[in-house]
């Protein structure tokens, strides 16, 4: 049998391969336009880049021109390009004149040395968050729900402001670790411990909300009948919830190779982000289409080992279409659940009404980093200006466009997931793609703006939505009510309201939810670069990003802005929990 269903398993490879190299090459040709497409002068940007010098003179312009061979236009510089990579000859730097492929190589291997931490302290943190539900289930004590406050509450979590309380506190202050540097294996512990520890709080909120299923299955009442240790039935309900979540690996995790690019600052750290980003700043564009070529590679080469491991872990049911169907079982919701929704919506309401009273653009110099009093609750930034003002002004925008980014990015990796042999490539290659590259893309064709901006964090953000419905569609499309459905006559519109778009919701659902704050903190890197929102208006993220610099003098200037994010996660979890309890 595997004989004569071989050459249709070949040929489905087809388009997956072919989205990958169509993904590829889309974006190592929207590279090469970068220093066109921002309508700035690429000499003029490199030489700056060089000497600092901001009035070349028009000699000097033309003979950058000259020895870049800016006149042939970006294709042939891209043609030029490729035809090295073979002999392992990437050019050289525009800004630096030093062949590029050294220089790719040392700053991909401290960002895959970075990510094993930062995956070490992913898969650490994803175990205590749902090692509850995992002790009580395999013991058949699993019989209340959980809210999920504590996985929302890391994963809410600034990871460069995290970043710099570690490197102050256990780098400054106590002398344990690093606080800068790249030195050895201990310098990878801090920056690893900013980057696991919402990443893990997210994948575990999503393993702790599945393996509830897993444990109601036939399977586990009888192992645990016939005296099965827990150990055992916890192993396989682990198995069999595992696929789903692994895909997440790709766009959480492995993304951290170009998307730390903040944390890769605060540790002072050479990764591959971080020269990207210089790289795309002087449009130095050898080393940055030679970082994007190895993001790539990389994220093509993840998905692949994460596809096969989902396929070995599910076995020979997910080939026959033998997969039963996850259902999660009736719980009794946390009796908290209620008194945090409320509690939450309080608070916030609170702060945005009473900052709403007061002016967020008025400068008072004579009160610059004023520690919080009857005056000023939540202090002053280095400007003098009030914090809860700031705060207040800026909730809805903050939340409104949070919230439109978040859709749209779910909606569109919902639709692009349902037809995984086509969307396999593009998930794949986008997945790896820094926010900031695709800000600074769309930058230039757009001008900086909150709404460029936005489209930048949805360009990149559907990936992992994308990669979740393909999963899990795949789980389902193999059980075998679906084929049973289908030999009763069921038609395709049937299957999807009825048995495709149930299953996938609810999982795509929480994982919106868990990355709601992410993509405030996504928009706030590109205003802070000047791609997006602009100063001085008031947003969350902006805050977070221009007081982070005072947060080891003036703690109060960041704690303000992160508390109401955390309040904003938990409120979306806890409601999905709510409306879970009533069914919707």
């Amino acid at each position: 049998m595997s004989v004569v269903h071989a050459p249709a398993a070949r040929l489905s490879l087809w388009p997956a391969a072919a989205g990958r190299v169509l993904a590829g090459a889309a974006l190592l040709g929207a590279v090469a336009l970068l220093p066109w497409l921002t309508g700035a002068d690429p000499a003029r940007t490199v030489l700056r880049a060089r000497s600092a010098d901001q009035n070349p003179t028009a000699a000097e312009l033309a003979a950058v021109r000259e020895q870049l061979g800016l006149d042939e236009g970006p294709f042939a510089h891209l043609a030029h390009w490729l035809g090295g990579l073979p002999r392992g000859d990437a050019g050289v730097s525009w800004v630096s004149g030093e062949p590029v492929m050294p220089q790719v190589g040392t700053a991909l291997s401290v960002s895959l040395t970075l990510v094993l931490g930062a995956f070490v302290v992913t898969a650490l943190v994803a175990a205590l968050v749902c090692a509850r539900t995992v002790f009580l289930g395999s013991r058949r004590r699993l019989r209340q729900d959980r809210a999920g406050t504590t996985a929302a509450v890391l994963a809410a979590l600034p990871k460069f402001l995290l970043a710099s309380v570690l490197a102050t506190v256990c780098g400054v202050w106590w002398g344990w670790f690093p606080s800068s540097g790249w030195e050895g294996p201990q310098s990878m512990v801090l920056p690893s411990l900013a980057l696991g520890i919402p990443s893990g709080a997210m994948l575990g909120g999503l393993l702790d909300q599945a393996l509830p299923a897993a444990f109601h299955e036939p399977w586990a009442r009888t192992a645990y009948a016939v005296g099965l240790p827990p150990g055992n039935i916890a192993r396989n309900a682990l198995r069999r919830t595992l696929p789903g979540m692994l895909p997440q690996l790709l766009p959480t995790v492995v993304a951290l190779v170009g998307g730390a690019v903040a944390v890769e600052k605060i540790f002072n750290i050479p990764g591959l982000g971080r020269l990207a980003l210089e790289a795309a700043v002087a449009q130095d564009l050898p080393v940055l289409q030679t970082a994007t070529l190895a993001l790539v590679l990389l994220g093509v080469s993840a998905g692949i080992l994460i596809r096969a491991l989902r396929h070995a872990l599910l076995g020979r049911p997910l080939r026959d279409g033998a997969l039963p169907t996850l259902h999660r079982p009736p719980l009794v919701p946390p009796r908290s659940l209620r008194w945090v929704t409320a509690a939450g919506s309080v608070v916030l309401i609170a702060l945005v009404t009473a900052g709403l009273l007061r002016d967020p653009l008025q400068v008072d110099t004579a009160a610059r980093l004023v520690a919080p009093s009857l005056e000023h609750p939540l202090g002053t930034d280095a400007l003098g200006r009030d914090l809860l003002a700031r705060l207040g002004h800026g909730a809805l925008r903050t939340a409104g466009v949070a919230l439109a980014v978040t859709v749209v990015s779910a909606v569109t990796g919902l639709l692009l997931g349902m037809a995984p042999r086509a969307s396999a490539g593009p998930t794949e290659v986008v997945s790896t793609l820094p926010a900031v590259l695709s800000g600074l893309l769309i930058a230039g064709v757009t001008g900086p703006s909150v709404w460029g901006a936005a489209c930048a964090v949805c360009v990149v953000g559907w990936s992992p939505y994308a990669a979740q419905t393909a999963a899990l569609l795949e789980q389902e499309r193999a059980s075998g009510h679906i084929a049973a459905s289908v030999a009763l006559g069921a038609g395709r519109p049937h299957l999807l309201r009825r048995h495709l778009l149930p299953a996938v919701l609810p999982a795509l659902l929480r994982n919106a939810l868990l990355r709601l704050p992410t993509a405030v903190l996504v928009l706030a890197s590109l205003g802070f670069l000047g791609l997006g929102e602009q100063p001085p208006t008031p947003e969350w993220g902006r805050l977070l990003s221009e007081n982070q610099p005072y947060a080891e003098l003036a703690p109060w200037t960041v704690l303000g802005p992160a508390a109401a994010l955390v309040v904003l996660s938990v409120l979306a979890v806890t409601s999905s929990a709510l409306g879970r309890e009533k069914g919707v």
